[in-house]
């Protein structure tokens, strides 16, 4: 019984650290998972309270808006549709850096999603940027939105015919990017291929703000009527992809954190 007990006792105590492993991999994961929907939450959440302020300053001086006014853009159904097409492409980005941190090597075909997501906020800051450029050269009568808008809804109605050049125009920089990220990214590892793809926003959207703000201030100058609107898109867009691209760099700098405690695997 005693030589038993002292067995038992030792096969317990040489698989303490093993456990201890067991228990860390267990507890990583699990932070992993809530750590990356925390982090998406608060990327939602800057971008409920920045709304607000951001409208107030780019829309004050001749036409004040007021903060009531501009918080009624929370009634507005483009504005959730908006915030769910970049709070969703926060949550796909995750993925790949959240299967790495809890050692599954991500197959080929997952990383489609963060070169999909890629292409398409870059196509969009492009997008962005041309019309903001537009806006500040042509007023109001930015060609060929005005000009297609006239044509397909009426005098009356000309943003449907706009809102679709608008949409064709960002599949077409959607598509033009999707190509060149994917030819450029093929042979990336997935950390470096998620690496790379937060440099190419951050870049992308610091360069996009760069014209959307002097446009935006051209525009305000010049008193036009819709042009402004167009420039503020495009400043909301550089910045929320901007912001978008904190995501991912800061859950890596917490994976490498955590992996540093991590306990050491015992010898066999």
């Amino acid at each position: 019984m005693i030589r038993g007990s002292s067995a038992s006792f030792c096969f317990f105590s040489y698989n303490i650290p093993a456990g201890a492993v067991f228990l860390f991999l267990l507890l990583f994961q699990d932070l992993m998972k809530r750590w990356a929907i925390l982090t998406v939450f608060i990327y939602g959440l800057a971008l409920l309270l920045l709304a607000v302020p951001a409208i107030v300053i780019c829309f004050s001086g001749k036409n004040i808006y007021s903060i009531r006014t501009a918080a009624t853009v929370y009634l507005q159904w483009a504005y959730w549709l908006w915030l769910a097409v970049l709070v969703g492409g926060q949550s796909l980005l995750l993925l790949v850096p959240i299967n790495i941190a809890e050692k599954r090597q991500p197959a080929r075909r997952n990383l489609k999603i963060p070169i999909m997501v890629g292409g398409f906020f870059l196509g969009l800051l492009v997008f962005s940027g041309v019309l903001s450029l537009l806006c500040a050269i042509y007023g109001d009568n930015v060609p060929p939105y005005y000009n297609l808008g006239y044509d397909l809804g009426g005098s009356d109605n000309n943003a449907i015919g706009a809102l679709l050049t608008a949409l064709v125009s960002l599949l077409f920089f959607w598509l033009i990017w999707l190509i060149i990220f994917r030819r450029t990214a093929a042979k990336d590892e997935p950390d470096a291929l998620v690496k790379r793809s937060m440099r190419w926003l951050l870049r992308g959207s610091i360069l996009e703000l760069l014209v959307a703000v002097p446009s935006h201030v051209i525009v305000r100058r010049r008193g036009d009527c819709c042009a402004p609107v167009g420039t503020f898109w495009g400043i909301a867009t550089g910045i929320s992809i901007m912001l978008l691209c904190f995501g991912p760099g800061v859950f890596f700098l917490f994976v490498e954190r955590f992996q540093k405690l991590k306990p050491k695997n015992p010898p066999v």
